[in-house]
Parts: C-alpha cells; sequence; structure tokens
C-alpha cells in the first residue's frame, strides 16, 4: 500500500471517531483514486455510509471489498447488514450465510441473519438463529428481544412469555420488555396479568405512548371502555399522528355507543392514512349507524373497488348492511381470512377416535342477553341426550347475573368459560374433550375467535347462525342454511360446503315470554289513530333506498306513521331531517327506546305492520315480531342477509308477504295500510300459524338439524371429503 494512502487511511480512522464524515469520505476517495482495489478503504468507506444512513452506498462500496477478498468475515458482516437496510433481504442472507462460515460462534452474526429471515417470513429459520445467538451468548438482550418477538408473531405466546420472562431479569428496568410480555399475554387472554406489566411499564417510562395503546387494549378486553378510553387518550396525547391510537379510541367509542365521537376518530385516522387497513369499510358503517348517508354511493363505489382489487378495506361485517353482491361478500371475508387467521397446523392432525355419542361443540361469545341466545337457547335445551352430548365453550365476559347465560349454563351437558383460554388453548381443550362437530355461533361478529378454528377445533367445523353469511376459510366445512337464504346458484359463494335445512336456519324458542304488560299508544307517542308501521332493525341497516320507499308509502297511506328504533341519539334526528326533506312531518316519525325483551315483545301489539329493510333484513328482529303476533313485509335480497326475512315467512307459511320488486313491496304495503280488513286476515293466520308452523316448531327443527350433524358425522366417518347435502 502507497505509505500516503495508509496515512490517509489512518486519518480517516481518526476523524471518523469524532464524527467528522465527510472529511473521512474526502480522505478514502483520495485513496480510491490511486488505489481503486484497496480493501481497507472500501471497507471503511462501507462502514462510513453505513453510519450516515446511506446504506445503498455503504452496499456499493462492502460488495467492492468482498469481490476482493469473499473470506474476510467483516466485510461479509457488513455488507449483509447494509443490504438488509436497502431491504435486499434474500441477498442479505446470502451474505450473512457467507459471514456465519467464516465466524460460526458469532453472536451478532446469527442475531442479524435472524433479522433478515424474519424480514421476508421465514420465522422457523428465523427462530432458529436467535436460538443459536443466545446458545454462545446467553446474556445477549437484543437476539432475546428478536427470539421473543418472533415467537409472538407466530402466536406462540407461551414460549415468548419464557424469553421475555429472561430477559426482565437481565434488564428489569427496561419498560419495552414489561410492555412486550403484556402484550404476549394480552393475546393470550390473560389480562389481569397484562394489566399488572402494563403498570410497571408505564412506571418505569410514563411517557411510553405504546404502552398506553395496549393498556387500553387490555380494558377494552375487559369491556372496561371508559378506562380503555382514558389509557389511549393518554397515548395521543404523547403523540398524537399514529393512526393506529385514533383508531382503537374510534373501535372503544363505538363500543359504548358513542358513534358521533367514533366518527371523528376515524376521520382522523384517514387523514393520517387514508390506507389505513380495514378501516373504510368500519368507517362507512359508522356513517349509516348515524344515519349519515352523505356522499354514500361514491364511497361504496370506492368501496367495492378496493375490494374487488383484492384489498383490506372492511371487515366482513362492516359491508353486510351495504352490499347487494356475494361475491363481494365473500371477497371481503377471503381477505381477512388471509390476512389475520390463516390456518394454523400447531395442533398437528386430529386423532380419529369413536365416541358412543356424537359429541357437539358450540362455541359463543353471546352465552347472555343476546340475539344468539334468545335464538340458540331451546334447540341446546331440546337436543337428544341418546345421541349427542352437547358442550359449551363460552368466551364472552362473563356476567353471572345474566338469566339467559344462567339458563344456558344449565341446558348444555358440559358448559365451559374459556374466557381467559388462548385460541390454541381452546382449540387443544376441545381436542381433548373430544369434539366431534366445532360449531362457530359468531362468524366474523363482534368478540368472535376466528383463530380457535384456524387451529382446527374438532375434525369437523361449522359456520352457523351469528354471521350471515361465508367465513371465506377453506378449515370451515360446513355453513348450515336453508335454500332461500342460500339458493344453489349462490352456493359458489361460500367457501363452505352448505348443509340444507327443509324449512329454514334459524332456530326459535317457545319458551319466549311476552310480558302481560299493555302499553298505550299514548305513553310510547304514538298517534292514536294511525296505521302504525315499524321497523325495529338497527339503524345501520336503514339506506337512502330503502328509506325512500318507506316515504312513498306513507305518502300513500296518509293517516299512517313510522315507529323506528331508537338506536343512538345522533341518528334520530338525522332521520328526522330526511323525513323532512321528503317532504313528510317528522311528527310521524317515531323513536322507540331499548327496553327490556320481554317488554320490547309486548309493545310489539301497538303497530300493524312491520316493513323491512334491504339489503340486510331482519333477522331475530323479524322472529320477535311474528312470535308477538306482528306481520313483517319483506323484499327478497341478493345476499344472505338479504333473504332471512323471507326464510322465516316461508317457514311461518306467510308467503305472501315475500315481495320480489320494490314496486311490488311498497304496493303492498300501501295495500295493507289502506284497506287493514286485508291486514287482519293476514294477523288471522298469522295465529294460527303461529304455533304450527315449523318456524316456532322447535322439536321438529332440533331432529333436523340434528340430522344434519348425523349426516356430516357419517360422512366424516367414512373418510370422504365435505360435500353439500340436504335432509
Amino acid at each position: 500500500m502507497n505509505p500516503k494512502n495508509q496515512m490517509r487511511i489512518g486519518e480517516a480512522v481518526g476523524v471518523i471517531q469524532s464524527g467528522q464524515f465527510s472529511k473521512a469520505e474526502n480522505l478514502l476517495k483520495e485513496v480510491l483514486q490511486s488505489e481503486p482495489l484497496n480493501i481497507a478503504a472500501l471497507e471503511i468507506s462501507g462502514l462510513v455510509n453505513a453510519a450516515q444512513g446511506k446504506h445503498a452506498e455503504a452496499a456499493k462500496y462492502l460488495k467492492q471489498a468482498a469481490q476482493i477478498n469473499p473470506h474476510n468475515f467483516s466485510t461479509q458482516y457488513n455488507l449483509a447488514k447494509a443490504l438488509s437496510e436497502c431491504n435486499e433481504h434474500q441477498a442479505s442472507i446470502a451474505h450473512h450465510e457467507l459471514a456465519i462460515k467464516l465466524s460460526p460462534n458469532n453472536p451478532e452474526a446469527w442475531n442479524n441473519y435472524g433479522k433478515s429471515l424474519s424480514s421476508i417470513k421465514q420465522s422457523d429459520r428465523a427462530i432458529e438463529a436467535f436460538t443459536k445467538a443466545l446458545e454462545i451468548n446467553q446474556q445477549y438482550p437484543e437476539a432475546m428481544h428478536n427470539l421473543g418477538s418472533t415467537l409472538a408473531e407466530l402466536k406462540q405466546h407461551d414460549k415468548a412469555i419464557e424469553v421475555f420472562d429472561k430477559l426482565i431479569a437481565l434488564m428489569p428496568d427496561r419498560a419495552e420488555v414489561w410492555s412486550n410480555k403484556g402484550k404476549a399475554l394480552y393475546e393470550l387472554k390473560r389480562y389481569s396479568e397484562a394489566n399488572a406489566h402494563y403498570e410497571k411499564a408505564i412506571s418505569l417510562k410514563p411517557d411510553f405512548a405504546d404502552a398506553w395503546l395496549s393498556w387500553g387494549n387490555v380494558f377494552w378486553g375487559l369491556k372496561q371502555y371508559d378506562e380503555a378510553i382514558s389509557c389511549t387518550l393518554k397515548a395521543i396525547e404523547l403523540n398524537p399522528n399514529i393512526p393506529l391510537y385514533w383508531h382503537n379510541l374510534g373501535v372503544n367509542f363505538t363500543s359504548l355507543r358513542l358513534y358521533k365521537d367514533a366518527l371523528k376518530a376515524f376521520d382522523k385516522v384517514l387523514s393520517l392514512d387514508p390506507d389505513f387497513p380495514y378501516l373504510m369499510g368500519t368507517w362507512l358503517h359508522t356513517k349509516m349507524l348515524l344515519a349519515d348517508w352523505s356522499n354514500l354511493d361514491h364511497d361504496l363505489n370506492i368501496l367495492n373497488t378496493k375490494i374487488e382489487q383484492g384489498k383490506g378495506v372492511a371487515t366482513p361485517f362492516s359491508i353486510l348492511g351495504l352490499s347487494n353482491s356475494e361475491a363481494i361478500n365473500h371477497q371481503t371475508a377471503k381477505i381477512q381470512i388471509e390476512h389475520k387467521y390463516p390456518f394454523n397446523p400447531s395442533l398437528g392432525p386430529i386423532q380419529p377416535r369413536q365416541n358412543p355419542k356424537i359429541k357437539l361443540g358450540y362455541f359463543s361469545a353471546d352465552y347472555k342477553t343476546h340475539a344468539v341466545a334468545a335464538l340458540i337457547a331451546n334447540l341446546i335445551e331440546s337436543h337428544d341426550r341418546n345421541h349427542f352430548e352437547v358442550i359449551g365453550f363460552s368466551y364472552g365476559v362473563a356476567d353471572l347475573k345474566d338469566p339467559m347465560r344462567e339458563r344456558l349454563s344449565k341446558a348444555f351437558d358440559t358448559f365451559i368459560d374459556v374466557q381467559d383460554k388462548s385460541d390454541l388453548e381452546i382449540a387443544a381443550l376441545s381436542r381433548e374433550l373430544g369434539v366431534d362437530i366445532a360449531i362457530d355461533l359468531g362468524g366474523h361478529t363482534a368478540d368472535a375467535r376466528t383463530g380457535i378454528f384456524a387451529f382446527r377445533a374438532a375434525s369437523i367445523q361449522v359456520n352457523y347462525l351469528g354471521y350471515p353469511g361465508t367465513m371465506g376459510a377453506n378449515y370451515y366445512d360446513y355453513i348450515i342454511a336453508d335454500k332461500t337464504i342460500i339458493p344453489e346458484a349462490n352456493a359458489q359463494f361460500f367457501t363452505e360446503k352448505v348443509a340444507y335445512l327443509p324449512h329454514t336456519y334459524q332456530p326459535n324458542d317457545r319458551k319466549r315470554e311476552i310480558s302481560s304488560r299493555q302499553f298505550t299508544r299514548s305513553e310510547l307517542g304514538l298517534p292514536e289513530d294511525s296505521f302504525i308501521f315499524c321497523c325495529f332493525n338497527n339503524n345501520y341497516k336503514i339506506t337512502p333506498i330503502t328509506f325512500d320507499s318507506w316515504c312513498r308509502i306513507l305518502h300513500a297511506v296518509e293517516s299512517s306513521a313510522l315507529w323506528l328504533l331508537e338506536d343512538n341519539h345522533t341518528a334520530a334526528p338525522n332521520l328526522q331531517k330526511e323525513f323532512a326533506a321528503r317532504g313528510i312531518n317528522p311528527a310521524r316519525l317515531v323513536f322507540a327506546p331499548r327496553i327490556d325483551s320481554v317488554e320490547h315483545l309486548a309493545r310489539h301489539r301497538l303497530a300493524d305492520l312491520f316493513i323491512d329493510t334491504l339489503p340486510y333484513n331482519a333477522h331475530t328482529t323479524a322472529s320477535d315480531a311474528l312470535w308477538a303476533g306482528l306481520p313483517v313485509l319483506t323484499l327478497l335480497g341478493h345476499t344472505f342477509p338479504g333473504k332471512v326475512a323471507a326464510s322465516l315467512l316461508h317457514a311461518i307459511r306467510l308467503p305472501e308477504l315475500v315481495t320480489h320488486s320494490t314496486k311490488e313491496f311498497e304496493a303492498l304495503a300501501i295495500e295493507l295500510g289502506n284497506h287493514p280488513e286485508r291486514l287482519n286476515s293476514i294477523k288471522q293466520k298469522l295465529a294460527s300459524n303461529r304455533l304450527t308452523s315449523p318456524l316456532f316448531d322447535i322439536d321438529s327443527f332440533t331432529r333436523d338439524i340434528e340430522c344434519i350433524y348425523q349426516k356430516m358425522h357419517q360422512h366424516q366417518q367414512r373418510h370422504l371429503a365435505p360435500q353439500t347435502f340436504s335432509v
């Protein structure tokens, strides 16, 4: 080496140590002008550029050095790091492997190798690399952190916690470590332990915004929404420009039915990140809850286009009230499953076994006063215990005083509260108990635990009742339906095979009590001498098209009023404004506050005709009306949620109340409103059919669905793939 160049390199190293990077670069360039293959100058140039964040430049110099001397560990190691920073992970991995061959006991090389593997989702190999780094240096904090984080990403939270415990012992004053363990505990539903870890993290670092946010998530999981909001607001105060923080705030407000506040939070997310995952559907759904229909058609066109392009812009449930397309509903579900709940083979294949009875496992968060529980309770009680053993898995927050929970806990042969168990633990427990058929009553609804089924809780898995659509996952074998809600032409949009019941898919409770209380119209704010149209569906199901149709009906039935559910205080005045905009006195629009279900059923007596919504029909609300003796007029839609009321009406033998066009729907509503004598004959028919038709015949329904379970089981016992069938 030229002595002058040797001096320049020495001077460059000196000024690097004092942070004079530009001067060092100039000195090294002088060396390389006269000696382009000077390996020391090339390698140091790479390090100087890397120190300044100029990783592409660093990689250029280090590649030249590696070509000259491929057997130099530091060159290969630093080149691999620079390539990783440039997101050239495959190339980085190759050079890490060369570095490790040259120095197999270097823990930093193994750790960085693991980071590159993790970047391309080769998580199993990454875990091996981090583990090797820790074998070499058992007290290597970064490798511990990376190993724990990768295990958590793979949902191996128990193993992650073991690693974080070692890291806490090594670094007890690092708030990030306590927070990371808290996240793993949260995922395992060990909320009280997670609580303690976040409290510790924040005591160590009061301005730790992510820990405040995650602590809020714990309170959300516990349904302690005020505390969740308080923690989330603290995170926002510390860092107001993180979209996720505002998103979680919106979710918390939604849980308290504070939809106006939720919409403001979601608006903020959109301003920070217009492409925030799954937000657009949630934002539109929130607007529908508020009866805010501004720019709806424009926004819906954008949403549908993005879904068709395979983008995760909406949760499956959020679009059901907006979509007329079963293809869109299927695509939305499929996108979410692939992103959030892919099949997980961790538990391995299920070992075949022979039970003396078919074991049914019903899984739900809603074993409480809830629509799903109201539908399912009598079915659980009616199952034939000579042929079936029935197990209830409850993962909702328990209210031991809830009368429906008490009833259901007695109805099952075994009732297990699994709310504090992870998805993997619940799936493993189901296998241990020998469940033959696992029935998901939640689907893509609030508090659902799709992850349980991704691990395979049973050899047969069924999507049923709670969610009106496909799960979009190949690990659900069947969906239980009827030929009204899923006509054979629509089966192509369901990943599950369809098991068809003969009448309706919906079970009902013949024990439902209707209060003897005699409400008066005046006490409920209803006009005394008017024909009362009603719809007790949730406000988000009311679209402008449905509302226009209702208004045309009220124009034609002059002495009439419309009685709607008061879901929130913002929607009501918005709907009144829409009434006035269509030339109808807002006084003709009356709102019914939420009350106890027994009394809610009784107040149906004051209505004359229930008029339905589209594209999302009345479901349990239709059953409520028919059980209370109130006729339901529906318009048959194109999707599962838009066909349910028709299914129920066919099952109670009132097909004349199923219409097939908006014109027909409005004409029949107007005729019945102006000719009460025809409506009276329909009411008499409803009263006659109420206890004699299939809709409320729970004994026949139970035998039919048991035939379905037996067919599924027999098919599986013959080692045959699931197939569509009818009973």
